[in-house]
């Protein structure tokens, strides 16, 4: 998930001055709401004092001459200026401009549609603003609509980009701006950074993707906010403002309840015990499944207190708010009477889709759009929730309506993945494969990759709705959420005996952990999620190297060759395969001193974070603009790279050339055999576009895990006796299909095969 603790000094921005101040609107009238019934068989019945009738307090507008420098709700100019900062104010705009407009008929909705989406666009290129060196002066996002870049990715076959979040973020204390705690997916506007460019730089950026017939993707994020606009009026109990998050206002009786707020700070996160007394008062739901970026002393639980807030009607207030994430990342609540999360959200897509011109988007941690209380005892359901499947239906529905599509960061169960999937995202990213293939990588066995991959289809998640990725700016993540929850107790067969989903998945993290960190001083474990490193660094650890200066430049094809067959166990199976630019330079990890400021915290993923130069633009930049400083690159630029046919890039070109050639992305998988060597993978597909009524020829992928080479037999029921079996690359005859409907194969150390089944001539008279 895309999570950051800090940013560099330079991205901070100050305070932007709308003009359009509005007089205070009048306080609107509240009107008392029917009592809410519980079935008493599941919760406890509620204190009289807690029922709607008896919250819902009414206080008066009170005015009174203030300041105008003041910075709180009893000034009209700051509120204003507030709301006209605002999501939701952009989203009300937004939702009046498109409303009953004929774009809004055009295109179908109802079903996600992966094939579809796929069609679009099916290699991607996943950006990191901070990262990117650029000319002198030129920003993030002109940068990447250069014409140079994008025909450098037409030759390799890259065919959209990903921007990463572009939008202001962080938060508003006061008339100033206080920087993102979480990488830009803590947003506040609808507006572009001026850090990485302008609205205008985007469109072009949109067009220059189109002219060589490609797409951008950008970003919403329909689970939380920054601590921006829309949350300080939320705080201030300001018209449907309050609406938008997972927020309690506490009575001014129990604040002795909540802990003191440091001065230096607005909000504290709240200990086990105070969350379970709030509870117990009828307050708020409780303890949740799971406490994500769990650290004691600073996130013990998801709910955290506000200072004292007084709003424009005088009256002043304590909350208690919801956050997943960080303290920064308020919850939006998707099922409050006012509908303002659900509004400030579709607005925030309306904008990306009608006003930038994207053609998809990325939505970031959407599982965790429902809550509910739960029976006494258990913690609150907050994963898996149908209200999340109804909020993913709306917001994918809202996307395949204006003619875009969605893909969503999911990293829950399978089933999760499933059923979310078949009312909502048209894709998924996939957390399935990518911790199997690490660990297949690491272990130089494949077994658990191939539990994984079975799994997944028997569970009905089929390949050609994931997006198969190498690295991003997140950890390898390896919380391995499947096997660690739902099915914890769940027996598996594995290394020829039994064990549980639970010990699977703890047995998984440790070799992974092991073989990554164990010796190597240059990859980080990061929290309980997962392990800080680039793909190159990862690569370099399973070959045992414990230093990265211990690289010399006649490891690095080697290195070189573990990195390709990566690329093409993601690129030769169904599905949207995607890449970074720390893959396509070979980028290791930074020192970590380097960068001490941003991992003081403990968020070490800012050590795969490294800057990088794709076109060589400034080859003496030492850094990014943004200041992350820039890491060993073992692949060097891209123009030199496809100057060398053997250079990483040049390959790459090679083995995406064999996917748009055969159609392998949008074809069916069939077939996840039994393999001869502990280090193989096979993986039998049908080139149908997912019509199963047509008569279609079979692709079969072949791949070696190990640093050795080796021999061995494909075999699936799947192969028909007699046919020929062909290299997809070369048109070589390999072998043919024998009566036990099998065929052997040799590979190189790392290697790939991307084979092709041409059916038995049929007899003559």
């Amino acid at each position: 998930m895309a999570r950051d603790e800090h940013r560099p000094e330079e991205l901070y921005t100050g305070p932007i001055d709308l003009p359009g101040m509005r007089e205070l609107a009048e306080a609107e009238s509240e009107v008392d709401q029917p009592e809410i019934t519980y079935d008493e068989q599941r919760y406890p019945a509620r204190p009289r004092r807690l029922r709607p009738r008896d919250q819902l307090r009414r206080g008066g507008v009170r005015r009174r001459a203030t300041d105008p420098r003041t910075a709180n709700g009893t000034n009209p100019r700051y509120v204003d200026w507030l709301v006209n900062q605002s999501m939701l104010h952009d989203a009300d705009v937004l939702a009046r401009e498109v409303s009953g407009q004929p774009a809004m008929w055009r295109n179908p909705y109802a079903r996600p549609d992966a094939r579809r989406a796929i069609a679009a666009t099916d290699v991607w290129f996943t950006a990191y603003p901070i990262s990117l060196i650029t000319r002198q002066g030129q920003s993030f996002l002109s940068a990447l609509g250069d014409e140079e870049l994008w025909a450098t990715f037409e030759r390799i076959g890259i065919t959209a980009v990903h921007t990463g979040p572009v939008k202001r973020a962080g938060g508003i204390a006061g008339w100033v701006d206080t920087p993102s705690v979480d990488g830009h997916f803590d947003r506040i506007s609808t507006q572009i950074d001026p850090t990485f460019g302008t609205d205008d730089e985007f469109r072009a950026l949109c067009d220059a993707a189109e002219s060589h017939g490609g797409s951008i993707i950008d970003d919403i994020v329909p689970g939380h906010t920054g601590k921006g606009a829309d949350f300080r009026l939320a705080e201030m109990g300001y018209k449907d403002y309050p609406g938008i998050y997972h927020m309690v206002e506490i009575q001014p009786e129990d604040w002795g309840l909540l802990p003191d707020v440091p001065g230096e700070v607005d909000s504290i996160n709240l200990d086990p015990e105070t969350e379970h007394e709030l509870a117990e008062r009828g307050y708020i739901i409780g303890a949740l499944q799971r406490v994500i970026f769990y650290t004691p002393g600073v996130k013990e639980t998801n709910w955290s207190a506000t200072t004292p807030v007084t709003g424009p009607d005088g009256v002043t207030r304590r909350w208690v708010y919801l956050h997943y994430f960080k303290q920064g990342q308020p919850s939006i609540n998707w099922l409050d009477p006012t509908f303002a999360g659900m509004r400030l959200v579709i607005g925030d897509a309306l904008h990306s889709l009608g006003e930038l011109g994207t053609t998809a988007l990325r939505l970031d941690a959407n599982g965790f759009l429902g809550v509910e209380k739960s029976a006494e005892g258990l913690p609150a359901w907050s994963e898996g929730h149908p209200l999340s499947h109804a909020a993913n239906h709306i917001i994918g529905g809202m996307v395949r309506k204006v003619g875009g599509f969605t893909f969503q960061e999911l990293n829950l169960t399978m089933e999760d993945i499933r059923d979310t999937g078949a009312v909502g995202a048209d894709l998924s990213y996939d957390f399935v494969g990518r911790p199997g293939y690490h660990h297949a990588l690491a272990t130089g066995q494949t077994e658990f990759l191939r539990l994984a991959l079975t799994t997944s289809l028997e569970l009905g998640v089929e390949p050609v709705q994931l997006v198969h990725g190498l690295q991003n700016h997140d950890e390898l993540t390896y919380e391995l959420v499947h096997w660690a929850t739902r099915h914890a107790d769940d027996a598996y067969r594995f290394r020829g005996g039994e064990i549980s989903g639970a010990d699977l998945a703890e047995l998984v993290r440790a070799e992974l952990t092991e073989s990554l960190t164990g010796t190597a001083d240059y990859n980080r474990v990061f929290t309980q999620n997962g392990i800080a490193c680039t793909t190159t660094s990862l690569i370099a650890a399973t070959r045992g190297f414990a230093s990265l200066d211990d690289i010399t430049a006649a490891d690095v094809p080697g290195i070189r060759d573990a990195h390709l067959l990566l690329c093409a166990y993601n690129a030769w199976q169904p599905g949207v395969f995607a890449l970074s630019g720390w893959d396509l330079t070979g980028m290791l990890t930074v020192a970590p001193d380097e960068v001490a400021d941003l991992v003081a915290s403990g968020d070490t993923r800012w050590i795969e974070r490294g800057a990088h130069d794709l076109l060589d633009v400034a080859p003496q930049a030492t850094g990014s603009a943004a200041g992350m400083p820039r890491a060993r690159a073992l692949y060097g630029p891209l123009p030199a790279q496809l100057d060398a046919p053997d250079s990483f890039a040049s390959r790459l070109s090679g083995v995406l050339e064999l996917r748009r050639r055969h159609g392998i992305a949008t074809a069916t998988q069939v077939d996840i055999p039994q393999v001869a060597h502990a280090g193989m993978l096979v993986l039998v597909h049908r080139l149908d576009e997912g019509d199963p009524d047509v008569q279609a020829p079979l692709q079969v992928t072949v791949l070696n895990f190990a640093g050795e080479a080796t021999e061995g037999t494909v075999h699936s029921e799947h192969l028909t006796p007699g046919c020929e079996v062909r290299d997809g690359a070369t048109g070589e005859t390999v072998g043919h299909v024998d009566d036990l409907h099998s065929f052997s194969v040799s590979l190189a150390p790392y290697g790939a095969m991307f084979l092709l089944l041409d059916p038995p001539e049929a007899p003559t008279d």
